[in-house]
C-alpha cells in the first residue's frame, strides 16, 4: 500500500497527538494523567510536546537537526530531559514521511532514511544527548557521545543496540514498533475501542517483551528483568478484563511501587509514542 505525502503541519500535529495520547494512558512507573513522578509533572511533558512539535517536522532539516533543535527548545521550556527518546524515535519517522515518494511505503522510506544517516547526523545527535543528559548515560569504550563521532548515526546506533532499545530500532528498521507495536495496539483497539486503554496495553506489551533499557542502564539487567516479570502478571490481568477500569487500582498500586523504587520504564514509554505516531500514518 502506497502512502500519501504529508505536509510538515500534518506531521507536527500527528507527532503532538501521539505524545498527548501516550500521556492519557495509565503507564505504571511513567508520568501520565493519573500521576506525576520522578521529579517531573505531566505539564512538563505537555509543554515539551508543544514546543518540540513546532520544530521536529520543519521542512529542510536533517534527522540530526530535528533531534538537536527539538532537544534545545525542550530544555529552554522545561529545563530537563522529558523527551529525548521520543525525539530520537520520531525524527526518522517524520523525516521518512516528509520525503516519501509515490513508489514507496512508509516503511521503505524509513529504511532509506536510516541508511542515509550521516556522520553529521551522529555529531548532532551526540550533542543532543549530552544536552538532554539522560539518566544512566555513563561512558562507553567506543563511539562515546562525549567524543566527537567519526561514524554515521546508523553505525553509532548499531554499536549501541545491545544496551539501548532505541538504538536497536535504528539498527533493525523499527521492528518493535512496525511489527509488534502496531499489531498490539490494533488488537487492543479491537478489544476495547478506547485509545487510552489500547495505549496502556501497548505499553505493558512492550514492557513484557524486553527488559526496559532505561532501567537497565541505571540499575542493571537483574532489576530490569524483575520489572519485566512484574509486568507479565499485570498484563495478564489487564487483558483478562473487558473493562480495564476494573484493574485500574492494581495498575496504580504498581505505578506507586515502581516510582517508590525510582524505576521508570522510560524506553517502553518512548516506544509507545513512536508506535502511536506510526499507527496514525499508515
Amino acid at each position: 500500500m502506497m502512502l500519501k505525502k504529508y505536509t510538515p503541519e500534518q506531521l507536527a500535529k500527528a507527532y503532538k497527538t501521539a505524545c498527548m495520547a501516550e500521556l492519557q494512558a495509565l503507564k505504571p512507573g511513567n508520568v501520565h494523567v493519573f500521576a506525576d513522578g520522578h521529579g517531573m509533572t505531566i505539564h512538563d511533558f505537555i509543554k515539551s510536546a508543544d514546543v518540540s512539535a513546532e520544530v521536529i517536522a520543519q521542512p529542510d532539516l536533517t534527522v540530526g537537526e530535528r533531534v538537536l533543535y527539538s532537544v534545545e527548545v525542550t530544555q529552554q521550556a522545561v529545563g530537563q530531559n522529558t523527551n529525548l527518546g521520543v525525539l530520537l524515535l520520531c525524527a526518522p519517522l517524520i523525516h521518512a514521511a516528509l520525503h516519501i515518494n509515490h513508489e514507496q511505503t512508509l516503511q521503505q522510506s524509513l529504511v532509506y532514511t536510516l541508511n542515509q544517516l550521516s556522520v553529521d547526523d551522529a555529531k548532532l545527535v551526540a550533542k543532543a544527548i549530552l544536552l538532554a543528559s539522560p539518566a544512566g548515560l555513563g561512558g562507553s569504550d567506543a563511539h562515546d557521545v562525549h567524543d566527537v563521532p567519526n561514524v554515521t548515526l546508523l553505525e553509532m546506533m548499531h554499536w549501541a543496540q545491545d544496551k539501548d532499545r532505541i538504538a536497536w530500532q535504528y539498527a533493525n528498521a523499527y521492528r518493535d514498533v512496525a511489527e509488534f507495536g502496531i499489531t498490539r495496539y490494533a488488537e487492543a483497539m479491537v478489544k476495547w475501542q478506547n485509545p487510552a486503554w489500547a495505549a496502556a496495553a501497548l505499553y505493558l506489551g512492550l514492557l513484557t517483551r524486553h527488559p526496559d533499557t532505561h532501567i537497565q542502564r541505571k540499575y542493571g539487567e537483574t532489576l530490569a528483568v524483575k520489572v519485566m516479570q512484574e509486568a507479565h502478571e499485570v498484563e495478564a490481568d489487564y487483558w483478562a478484563t473487558d473493562n480495564p477500569k476494573l484493574v485500574q487500582k492494581k495498575l496504580l498500586a504498581w505505578d506507586a511501587s515502581l516510582k517508590q523504587r525510582g524505576l521508570n520504564p522510560g524506553t517502553s514509554a518512548d516506544l509507545t509514542v513512536a508506535t502511536l505516531l506510526l499507527a496514525s500514518l499508515v
